[in-house]
């Protein structure tokens, strides 16, 4: 074990003998009664390992048994890692350094005492598609990319205009030129070393950007890969469901509870899936909500497929203009054919509740 302290917590001292490692109260921890024994901290940057470590703060006047007993208590109170020296070996130096705030935030989110390494190895193996490549598609697939996924591609032949132009997506030079191309180059500018060529592979994941023809949902749900819905218009944006085939709600159970409501759902449904309005009411910052928000939910599945992620059996929605993100639930349909019915070993999820700031 090389011991390092989390990156991402500041170190304050709060008294002559106590330091606080986080500002925050909802990450910070705070070590007293350090004494002479202050020292070991300023050597926890992982270049060493235990007994080097122990043997340099011994050489500073620090005996053993502190040294062990400040690793002993960092360790437990979840500020102390195993500095990943295997991982950053094997990254070049300029990605090690773009990466290093995605594998401080995971060793931080989910208390892993390897430094991100685990969390940053499901992300560089995994590989998304992204069905659909205008201005939330293109940033959801760039968003991705620069988080670490090793392997992101778009399907989009469209042709780019000017509505598709946004941030972390399509720029002016796209123009004119398929939005898959597009989006490509957008990947390859915010992670030059992430794969953007489909070779036919099962994605891990799915992410569905616009309304979808029937027979592409049908391909998913046959060979059981996940995906996960999104759409912004009307001034709405809408996250999820993220649909785990024969688990939780799939899309056809949430039309099947929309009809329930609405008995011509299924009639408009039908010609909002072949026609499209102009120009759509996506703002840019509602565009770059939205797809923040799924790629969050995207990264959520890929770093922990065992947990539930809150848009399995929900959607995230945020309509303008007060901006105050809300969990809807969307339970699978008995009469829906799909297997996610509650004898089948349905994903529950929690209760229908507010996101709040």
């Amino acid at each position: 074990m090389r011991p390092s302290l989390k990156a991402g917590l500041l170190p304050v001292w709060r008294e002559r003998d106590t330091i606080q490692f986080g500002t925050d109260p909802r990450r910070a921890v705070a070590l007293e009664g350090l004494g002479q024994a202050a020292a070991v901290i300023s050597l926890l940057d992982g270049s060493r390992d235990r007994e080097a470590l122990i043997g340099t703060a011994q050489a500073y006047g620090v005996p053993p048994a502190a040294t062990d007993r400040v690793l002993t208590t960092l360790a437990a109170a979840g500020v102390l890692d195993d500095f990943p020296a295997r991982l950053h070996a094997s990254l070049p130096d300029q990605l090690r350094a773009r990466l290093a705030p995605e594998l401080a935030t995971a060793s931080l989110a989910y208390a892993d005492g390897d430094g991100g390494a685990r969390t940053l190895a499901r992300r560089r193996a995994a590989f998304v598609r992204v069905h659909g490549a205008g201005r939330t598609g293109a940033c959801v697939a760039s968003l991705l990319a620069a988080s670490g996924v090793g392997h992101v591609t778009c399907t989009d032949p469209e042709p780019a205009g000017p509505a598709d132009l946004a941030p972390a997506g399509l720029i002016r030079a796209d123009l004119g030129e398929p939005r898959q191309d597009g989006a490509a180059r957008a990947i390859s500018r915010a992670a030059p070393e992430a794969r953007t060529h489909d070779d036919g592979a099962v994605p891990d994941l799915v992410v569905l950007t616009e309304l979808t023809l029937p027979d592409l949902i049908e391909g998913l749900m046959r060979d059981r890969v996940p995906h996960l819905a999104l759409r912004a218009a009307e001034a709405i944006g809408v996250v999820g469901p993220l649909v785990q085939p024969g688990r939780s709600a799939c899309l056809r159970c949430v039309d099947r509870r929309k009809a329930e409501g609405d008995p011509q759902w299924p009639k408009i449904l039908a010609q909002a899936t072949f026609s499209r309005v102009q120009p759509q009411a996506c703002d840019t910052v509602l565009a770059a909500m939205t797809a923040a928000v799924a790629a969050a939910q995207a990264l959520a599945f890929i770093d922990r497929a065992a947990a539930v992620p809150v848009t399995a059996n929900g959607t995230l929605e945020v309509v303008l203009p007060d901006w105050r993100w809300r969990r809807r639930t969307w339970e699978p349909h008995p009469a829906c054919a799909c297997g996610a019915g509650p004898a089948a070993g349905t994903i529950r999820s929690r209760a229908c509740g507010t996101i709040s700031e």
